[in-house]
């Protein structure tokens, strides 16, 4: 087994890793349709419930993992290193905590200059019904640990080394990444996916800076806590 795999194609690599987000959908609905005895189309009901949200969240990851997993090592390497599962040095990461820390800020800052809500309506509704239901530790499991460890394999690893082939690539490949992550944050408006892209591009030239899929892991559950932490102050301020 060779320790560098060959990626798969460009198109290739985008057919399977949507391959890989529509199965883990796909189980996510089934798994709520039985947990509520509803039909698929009662679900967007379910939207704003973080109960639900939790659901999907515990279901759909575990399957989209798995799948990624198969496929990068179906290159004939290590699934691994196809995905870029490496600890960062201890001087990448610090310096990943401090962009995230100033972005976060400046974030804040921008929202509050345009008068803009720091929290957003679907944070305080999965929230608030989640707390409703006694389900808040599962929320916070499902948001801060196991939606990075899902988004970041695929958007970070398994795009990300598929498309990225060489040194003119870097740019192209952060900014589609980016704008693909973003795009999946449906729940949101705009102007929020527009901070999602910013913090997915922070994260992609991190990523191809230190080549770790695992640092970026690590920062979005950080920017992932600081959302919850903000909603809890939103709740009780």
């Amino acid at each position: 087994m060779t320790s560098d795999p060959q990626p798969w194609g460009r198109w290739a690599t985008l057919a399977l890793g949507l391959l890989a987000l529509l199965s883990s959908q796909a189980a996510a609905l089934l798994g709520l349709t039985w947990w509520y005895g509803v039909g698929i189309a009662r679900l967007p009901d379910f939207s704003g419930d973080g109960v639900a949200v939790s659901l999907v969240i515990f279901t759909s990851i575990p399957v989209q993992l798995v799948l990624l997993y198969l496929l990068a090592q179906a290159r004939g390497g290590s699934a691994a290193d196809y995905l870029g599962l490496k600890l960062p040095r201890r001087s990448e990461l610090g310096f990943g905590v401090a962009v995230t820390v100033a972005l976060i800020v400046v974030g804040n800052l921008v929202s509050w200059l345009f008068g803009r809500a720091i929290v957003t309506p679907f944070q305080l509704d999965i929230y608030s019904t989640a707390a409703t239901a006694g389900w808040l530790p599962w929320l916070w499991l499902a948001v801060v640990v196991v939606t990075p460890l899902g988004e970041e394999t695929l958007f970070r690893g398994f795009l990300f080394r598929g498309w990225l082939r060489a040194p003119r690539d870097v740019w192209p490949v952060i900014l589609i990444t980016a704008l693909l992550w973003a795009f999946v944050h449906v729940q949101y408006d705009w102007y929020v996916i527009a901070q999602v892209f910013v913090f997915g591009v922070m994260l992609g030239w991190l990523r191809w800076a230190t080549g770790s899929t695992i640092l970026t892991m690590v920062l979005h559950a950080m920017i992932n806590c600081e959302g919850m932490l903000e909603t809890v102050i939103s709740l009780h301020s």
